[in-house]
């Protein structure tokens, strides 16, 4: 036996027995904290990813475009005769009116139908004839939504992006219909025939 040969440690059961088991401890490690490259990934705020904004913008197209195209197609098909609204006469008048129509079952009676009805106010109708605060609240909202989707969300957090999507959809639509016809379009009416709690009323009803 060479002096070489006596200094190489021989090895044991036990020692082999320790190596794997930190492996598998090494493993187990990795396995709960996820790759270094995930946990980066998930630590870039939204703002710097690509994705994050296709998500915002994507969701927040087609959200906007469906509540604008379902007014539109409401005011045109849900009276006997198509609603022609003209921004000079509801602008600034909470008193104006529509033609009357009966509502259209939706789902079920009770549940939901379609009724048309402006709203010259926030929800449930209150602040009626307040539109330019409105629209400045809404600005506000927007800037604050797009706040929290840059500096309060992460490149992965996808369910927040779409929410953030569908708030500014609701924001901006409702605001278009401040601006282009003096109040906001509306036409599903949940629980028809029924009195809300605490005096409120659906607009138009």
């Amino acid at each position: 036996m060479t002096p070489a040969d006596s200094d190489t440690p021989a090895s044991t059961p036990d020692s082999a027995a320790s190596a794997g088991s930190e492996a598998l401890t090494g493993s187990a490690h990795s396995a709960v904290t996820g790759s270094p490259a995930i946990s980066a990934a998930s630590a870039i705020p939204a703002w710097r990813s690509p994705t994050a904004w296709c998500v915002l913008v994507l969701v927040f197209i087609a959200a906007v475009s469906l509540d604008l195209w379902s007014k539109d197609w409401a005011f045109r098909t849900v009276a006997p005769q198509p609603v022609v609204l003209v921004y000079e006469q509801v602008a600034g008048n909470p008193g104006y009116s529509l033609p009357w129509h009966p509502g259209v079952t939706a789902i079920a009676p009770d549940l939901l139908d379609f009724h048309l009805v402006l709203n010259h106010g926030a929800v449930f109708g209150i602040g009626q004839g307040r539109g330019p605060l409105f629209i400045a609240f809404t600005v506000l909202a927007v800037c604050t939504a797009l706040w929290v989707f840059g500096k309060h969300t992460s490149s992965r957090s996808h369910l927040s992006h779409i929410g953030l999507a569908l708030v500014l959809a609701g924001g901006i639509g409702n605001m278009y219909d401040r601006i282009a016809v003096g109040a906001v379009r509306d036409f599903l009416h949940l629980f028809p025939h029924r009195e809300l709690p605490w005096g409120l009323h659906w607009p138009g009803g």
